[in-house]
């Protein structure tokens, strides 16, 4: 038999293989099989030229993907032979651009074991450095600019690298070659304590000092602190202080979990009466001391995305109550940076008698966007913070945590930091590059070609500037990222959200002499205008968009029975749908089924005081008279602003018509006694989710006839007025609406299913992060035989609204029915 003489491949992988340590990897490869060439990073992903034997050729395709780094994702490899080059040797060549883009962009990553070993190791060079990282660790879409990713084009570049981290990032075989961000305590970023703003004349600043060691005192401002950074913000969290801490994607506020005081103060000058504070501590067995943790929620704590867990609370930990008020979760991280690490170990020296425990909130007022830039965290957040423990290395993309519950399966309710900007995988094809703009609340905004569905970063409640700026400019970094420019832009139905009127300007000329200066896009401090003049335009129904979303997640075929259940969305009728039975694919759906429409008083208003809806409800089962149930809701009841109501009810009056089950669940919790006022989104369904008893009875509904039908509580609602006349537990009531609920779902699910045939059930909104209804509704629906399908990889939420967006999009662009 002949020898067979080398050959040489090139080889394209594709996918998250930058800034992971592939190209070392790659190295560490050809050395082991003998192999001669190069590799390089370009703005299509990583490229390889190897020659040798066939056989170790071929080993090296298969262990490209067998025994990847870490952090990488191959989404594709493709490889050429092409003629032999009689190279010796194997290098890494220089990064080159490339006219296609199709890099992707590694998330930002939790510290790895190695370089956690190294931090707290008094032998190695960067002991208790606060900027370690590596290949495997360490910031990334929140410091790059553009790609390829090299130091150049991240925030990294104002940081000259030394010679022994130099020496580390050129050397193949070192954990840290061309890790971008490398620095140490010679060369890179540095780390300050700093006490908020002294201004004499306010008596914030007399709160400032109370709560500042005295080592601390703002009285010699201009004189350096001569304790360690992270020392003095423990002393100072540990003495009651709020501190401001600059995180990967922009600042938190801290203080001490445990001091009731700190807690209460945080909430008053943060402005957040109720929502509840995420905690972070530095291990699994801390939090194991919080919560009940299973193997799947364990799994998140540690995996390398750290986001926010939420976890049943144990009985008897003594946490302050305003953590969580009228909550029986808790929002917990472990720390994930270096610093985060480090100043938890100083928390726990300077507070020796509890566990180390920190809140760690989103640093903004009430509805702003998360503080990033340093001088505008300093304005911001002085009326806020005691302190700030802040550095120089930019941040250059506000990137909020994540958040995620174990529902049916890990389900994220906020997909952000450690999961943005890595792409969805699909088996939909867009045939067109599409822009969809998402919602109103908690957006995001998703750009996808291909296979790829890039959703992004959340952005967050557009009702403000600097959440709008955050949109446009996020829809700007990805597109020149990813090289994404679009030819469709799918957006909501609602007239009035912004991301709607920044679609319809977008598909505009600039020079639109129609368009008010705002929606040309004359955005104060934007250097590019989001041009998309001549794209496609689709419009997406809400509803329809969130069973688009579960559809594309998991690549389901043909139509399937779709419940969106949610707050609030603008129905094809224009009344303000919310508990819908949906007919679905995703180039069109209808409407089978929803609950009976109510008016909503005051619309908005209605939402933040659920009595409204409550006694909206109490007038739809027993007419006017229902003031003299003599009830307790009835009996505080003002009358006098009611019949103003009833007024505007009978005069068509600023009162939409509504089937939103998410008002349902307020104005059972308003009827109870629970919650009359809301604080916040989704407040008075939480609470009511929180108390209700397990195993209780449902309530009767009646399903009424004709097209689309319609979901009739109002006997539901009359049983409920019974209960409490027999003063039955707020708990009791609470738990038989949560069946109730379930049941008149799976039976209207499979009414549908009788009716056409489908077996397929996707649900989707808001409404299914409330694990009690999910739970029960999932083994109603999967023992009838229908299998059930929810949201994971995006959210259930509005947060998911993108991605169900684009999927429409391209599926009704395919057929030509863009409008």
């Amino acid at each position: 038999m002949h020898a067979t003489g080398p050959e040489r491949w090139r080889i394209r992988v594709r996918g998250i293989v930058q800034g992971v340590g592939f190209r070392p990897f790659v190295y560490g490869l050809a050395l082991r099989l003998q192999l001669a060439g190069f590799v390089l990073n370009d703005a299509d992903g990583v490229l390889i030229e190897a020659e040798g034997p066939p056989g170790a050729l071929a080993a090296l395709a298969h262990a490209l993907r067998a025994e990847a780094p870490p952090l990488a994702r191959v989404d594709a490899l493709e490889y050429v032979p092409i003629g032999p080059g009689g190279t010796a040797g194997f290098t890494i060549a220089h990064s080159q651009a490339a006219a296609q883009r199709s890099t992707l962009i590694a998330p930002d990553t939790a510290t790895c074991a190695d370089c956690l070993r190294e931090l707290f190791d008094p032998a190695d060079r960067r002991y208790r450095y606060p900027f370690i990282n590596c290949t495997n660790c360490g910031p990334r879409f929140t410091i790059v600019e553009d790609v390829p990713y090299d130091r150049a084009k991240t925030t990294m570049r104002v940081f000259p690298i030394c010679p022994a981290c130099r020496a580390e990032y050129e050397n193949p075989l070192d954990r840290r070659f061309h890790a971008q961000p490398n620095a140490c305590p010679a060369c890179g970023p540095a780390l300050r304590f700093e006490v908020a703003p002294n201004q004499e004349t306010s008596k914030q600043a007399e709160v400032h000092r109370e709560h500042l060691p005295v080592a601390l005192s703002p009285q010699l401002p201009d004189m350096p602190f001569a304790v360690d950074p992270i020392d003095a913000a423990a002393q100072a969290l540990a003495a009651g202080a709020i501190v401001a801490i600059k995180g990967l994607g922009g600042y938190h506020l801290a203080c001490d979990a445990f001091d009731p005081a700190a807690v209460a103060r945080l909430r008053a000058r943060k402005q957040r009466e109720a929502k509840p504070f995420a905690l972070m501590v530095a291990t699994l067995a801390a939090a194991r001391a919080l919560c009940t943790i299973g193997p799947e929620e364990a799994a998140l704590l540690e995996s390398h995305q750290r986001p926010i867990v939420l976890l049943d609370r144990l009985p008897g930990v003594e946490l302050p109550a305003a953590i969580a008020p009228g909550h029986h979760t808790l929002g917990i991280m472990l720390a994930y940076t270096p610093l985060h690490h480090l100043l938890l170990d100083a928390f726990a020296a300077a507070a020796p008698d509890r566990l180390a425990v920190l809140v760690m909130t989103s640093a903004n007022l009430s509805d702003e966007p998360i503080a990033y830039r340093d001088d505008d965290a300093r304005e911001r957040l002085a009326p806020i913070a005691d302190g700030f423990l802040t550095h120089n290395r930019a941040i250059l993309t506000r990137c909020d945590d994540s958040v995620v519950q174990v529902l049916r399966a890990a389900t994220l309710l906020r997909r952000s930091r450690g999961y943005a900007p890595a792409p969805i995988e699909l088996q939909l094809e867009f045939p067109q590059p599409v822009l969809a703009c998402g919602a109103q609340l908690k957006n995001t905004f998703c750009l996808a070609r291909g296979r790829q569905a890039f959703v992004s970063h959340h952005i967050g409640d557009l009702e403000n500037l600097e959440t709008l700026r955050s949109f446009r400019q996020g829809i700007i970094h990805f597109r020149r990222l990813f090289d994404i420019t679009p030819e469709v832009i799918a957006y909501d139905l609602h007239p009035e959200y912004l991301a709607t009127k920044e679609a319809l300007a977008m598909a505009r000329p600039a020079a639109d002499p129609s368009l008010p200066e705002f929606e040309r896009g004359a955005m104060p401090n934007d250097t590019h205008r989001l041009n998309a003049a001549g794209c496609a335009l689709i419009g997406v129904q809400h509803h329809h968009a969130h069973i688009a979303s579960v559809i594309a997640e998991h690549g389901l075929a043909g139509p399937v029975i779709g419940v969106a259940a949610d707050g609030a969305g603008y129905g094809l009728d224009r009344a303000i749908w919310g508990c819908e039975l949906l007919i679905a694919d995703l180039a069109a759906c209808t409407r089978a089924g929803h609950l009976a429409y109510v008016p909503l008083p005051g619309g908005d208003a209605a939402v933040r005081q659920p009595w409204r809806v409550a006694a909206v409800y109490l007038a739809q089962a027993y007419g006017p008279t229902f003031t003299e149930l003599g009830l307790p809701f009835t009996r505080t009841l003002d009358h006098e602003r009611w019949q103003v109501l009833a007024q505007m009810i009978a005069r068509g009056l600023n009162s939409p018509p509504t089937s939103s089950l998410g008002r349902l669940f307020d104005a059972v919790a308003a009827l109870i006694g629970l919650r009359s006022e809301a604080l916040y989104e989704g407040q008075a369904a939480i609470e009511l989710e929180t108390i209700a008893e397990r195993g209780a009875a449902a309530y009767p509904f009646e399903l009424a006839g004709g097209t689309p039908f319609q979901i009739d509580v109002r006997p539901t609602i009359t049983a409920i007025v019974g209960d409490l006349r027999a003063h039955a537990r707020p708990g009791l009531i609470a738990g038989r609406f949560h069946t109730t609920v379930a049941e008149f779902l799976a039976t209207a699910c499979m009414r549908v299913r009788a009716e056409t045939g489908i077996e397929v059930v996707a649900l989707s909104g808001g409404v299914f992060q409330n694990r009690r209804l999910l739970e029960h509704l999932d083994h109603r629906l999967s023992s009838q035989g229908l299998r059930v399908y929810t949201n994971q990889r995006v959210p259930p939420n509005d947060g998911g609204i993108s991605l169900g967006q684009a999927a429409v999009a391209a599926a009704r662009n395919r057929l030509g029915s863009a409008a």
